[in-house]
């Protein structure tokens, strides 16, 4: 098990401050594993959690109600978009009530990505957390939100 005074070599004034400075250590240690791990698939993990948005919609979503559902507020959400588009994992259908608005919609070809991530993802990066564990976890940066 890991202990971030002896990870960072470094100590800390209270308890507080080591709890603070180790959930921004480890979500730094998260998106390094989630970098590496989407790139094999030629995607980021925001463009991960765009198209998971669309799957789970189950229909067209404004660009504004993606951005709002994001994991990770993206302020280049049309960058992600035009990224995934070229990719052939989404497509843009124009409002024809309002020019301004653009929905957007997961390919079969965005679908197939996702079952292929599902179906390989073995990383568990909570392995060495009970579900009970998990559940506290949660709660706990929860509370602290």
């Amino acid at each position: 098990m890991g202990d971030i005074s002896k990870d960072i070599k470094s100590k800390f004034p209270n308890a507080k401050v080591k709890a603070l400075i180790n959930v921004i250590y480890t979500a730094n240690w998260i998106n390094s594993l989630q970098n590496d791990y989407f790139k094999t698939y030629g995607i980021s993990p925001q463009q991960f959690n765009v198209l998971r948005i669309l799957r789970g919609a189950e229909e067209p979503l404004k660009v504004q109600t993606i951005k709002e559902r994001m994991v990770e507020r993206a302020p280049n959400a049309t960058r992600l978009m035009d990224k995934l588009f070229d990719k052939n994992y989404i497509n843009r259908l124009p409002c024809p009530n309002d020019r301004r608005v653009v929905h957007i919609e997961i390919t079969q070809q965005g679908l197939n990505l996702l079952k292929n991530i599902d179906k390989d993802n073995k990383v568990d990066i909570l392995k060495n957390l009970s579900n009970e564990e998990a559940e506290q976890l949660s709660d706990l940066l929860d509370k602290l939100r």
